[in-house]
């Protein structure tokens, strides 16, 4: 199939050096709230591009849980694939693709396990139902027929029918802490706006206009 032909203009908006704060955790945070405000649908979800130590990599897409000045956190199974990637390679990038904004945020960092206090306290906001599909999957392994999944998820139920899901010893979350966070606004005749932030020595953010 030929996709040559399609094209669209970006015409929402433009980036400038004076509109950007010189935090980029502010500035995305002023980015955030301005995608929650348009109504697009889930504006946390994001891209977590990691790699092996060999560098073959791999992409798939999360929910960003909570944001701060110390980094970015997701939730994940430690024996998936990105985790046992993250624990021989812990630099990983992110990307919000909020497409309908014509906007995208790439996030370079290294990634850290949250503590296990910080762990619980999400799982503990989680639906009943979320928290024992955290015990019923060992992601990434192959399994033979969904109906094992589930008969796995009824025992579960039955296991703990009567009090707490406690929370998996292998489960839990992580920290991206960035050292480059890039700001994407796309602009008319693909002559887009680019801005790159990087952490330097003394704790610092520069900011620098990159070409489209």
């Amino acid at each position: 199939m030929d996709l040559s032909n399609f094209r669209e203009e970006y015409l929402k908006d433009t980036l400038h050096r004076r509109d950007l704060d010189v935090s980029p955790l502010k500035q995305f945070d002023k980015w955030f709230h301005q995608a929650l405000e348009s109504g697009i649908p889930e504006p946390n979800a994001m891209s977590v591009a990691t790699a092996t130590p060999q560098g073959m990599p791999s992409l798939r897409t999360v929910l960003l849980k909570y944001y701060d000045e110390r980094g970015f956190v997701f939730f994940t199974n430690y024996t998936s694939r990105k985790a046992r990637e993250i624990a021989q390679n812990p630099e990983v990038s992110l990307l919000f693709p909020w497409v309908t904004l014509e906007r995208q945020i790439i996030i370079c960092g290294h990634t850290e396990k949250v503590t296990r206090a910080e762990t619980l306290k999400y799982f503990l906001t989680r639906p009943r139902e979320s928290q024992l599909g955290a015990w019923v999957s060992h992601q990434s392994s192959v399994i033979s027929t969904r109906k094992l999944l589930m008969m796995k998820l009824q025992e579960l139920k039955n296991k703990f029918a009567n009090g707490e899901v406690p929370l998996p010893d292998f489960w839990g979350g992580y920290r991206v802490v960035p050292h480059h966070m890039e700001f994407w606004q796309g602009g008319p005749g693909r002559v887009h706006d680019r801005f790159l932030y990087s952490l330097q020595a003394d704790g610092s953010w520069g900011i620098e206009r990159l070409q489209p």
